[in-house]
């Protein structure tokens, strides 16, 4: 049985609009579960008046993305413990397509070192464009900046079928991410001190560096708005992103590279500061100051994490994590498809 949940927080208009096709589309294999991440609009009325086939999960308060999804999980394994074999994490802007679970589950019953598993996601604004937060499976370069198979940064492409094989990836999006409960469990679920953006990476590497499978499985498809509820570019977004990313960087990264990336990843960083002030955007460059201040200032509070993180690795190095430099690629080297970036001259490594 797989728990479809659907974490909300005033997004009543996204239920009405998204959730139908979740309920249609899902009976099968799963249970419907919209966790009600303390919404102040009207989406409990609309779940009970128009979906009393979905059910509810009342959280106190605003968790965050993170631990929002640990909380619910933590709630269905006290309402019904060991009752469900997956859980799958779905945002509720996702539109979902006939029979897309079952792929999704086939694999994952007949490949059981797989721990995680996403299915292609295409823009819901233009459905015949792969979509920016997890495309057709996520891979992260040296430094961290996370890439797709058909996302390069900004630069989105159209699907053509291009990247229709199932894939072994590194991460795979928050957007639609099906895992094995055993293995939520056993890493831990999402960090859930970084309320938002990169903590399904930070647990997909906690999952491959313990030798964990992970794969996108194209024949899956769903249709996402994306975005969330800031937008490109919201120094709100920037500062977590930035945060988050250097934290998971500190977390996971092997003892022998920790140094040497930190000390490219503080140069690009200050690059992107520059960019910002440059463009005048004095709110986002402000925001990479204060996510490289607040990661120092909280750094301590992961040693722990790493210690234990880097005791329990048996996949090293992990082939999803690309040894070269995205930035250095897409803007030095013109390289701005998926494709393009993982093809190099043999016997490189940039």
């Amino acid at each position: 049985m797989i728990a479809v949940v659907i974490l909300n927080w005033n997004g009543a208009e996204m239920l009405r609009r998204f959730l139908p096709s979740v309920v249609e589309h899902s009976h099968h294999l799963g249970e419907v579960i919209v966790a009600d991440n303390g919404s102040t609009d009207n989406s409990l009325e609309i779940l009970q008046q128009e979906f009393p086939e979905v059910r509810p999960l009342v959280l106190d308060h605003n968790y965050g993305f993170a631990e929002g999804y640990n909380e619910a999980f933590r709630r269905l394994e006290e309402i019904a413990p060991h009752h469900y074999d997956y859980y799958l994490l779905l945002n509720s802007d996702v539109r979902v397509t006939a029979q897309w679970l079952r792929p999704l589950h086939t694999y994952m019953e007949q490949h059981p070192e797989v721990a995680a598993a996403q299915p292609k996601i295409r823009a819901e604004w233009a459905h015949d464009t792969l979509e920016y937060a997890g495309a057709s499976g996520g891979f992260i370069d040296r430094y961290g900046y996370p890439f797709c198979r058909g996302r390069l940064l900004s630069v989105v492409e159209t699907d053509h079928g291009q990247y229709d094989d199932i894939a072994s990836i590194f991460w795979a999006t928050g957007a639609a991410l099906l895992i094995r409960q055993a293995d939520w469990w056993d890493v831990g679920g999402l960090d859930g001190r970084f309320f938002a953006h990169n903590e399904e990476i930070d647990l997909c590497w906690r999952l491959r560096a313990r030798g964990r499978g992970i794969v996108c499985i194209p024949e899956s498809v769903v249709y996402h708005v994306g975005g969330g509820t800031l937008p490109q570019e919201h120094p709100r977004k920037t500062y977590l992103n930035f945060r988050n990313n250097l934290t998971m960087l500190f977390k996971n990264l092997p003892e022998a590279e920790l140094k040497p990336v930190m000390r490219v990843r503080c140069l690009l960083d200050f690059v992107a500061f520059v960019q910002f002030l440059l463009k005048g955007d004095l709110a986002n460059a402000k925001a990479v100051r204060k996510a490289r201040r607040d990661f120092h200032q909280w750094r301590k509070d992961f040693v722990k994490d790493r210690q234990e993180n880097l005791a329990l690795t048996v996949e090293h190095p992990i082939a999803e994590r690309i040894q070269r430099s995205l930035i250095v690629g897409f803007f030095l080297k013109g390289q701005k498809t998926f494709s393009a970036f993982m093809k190099r001259k043999q016997g490189t490594n940039i």
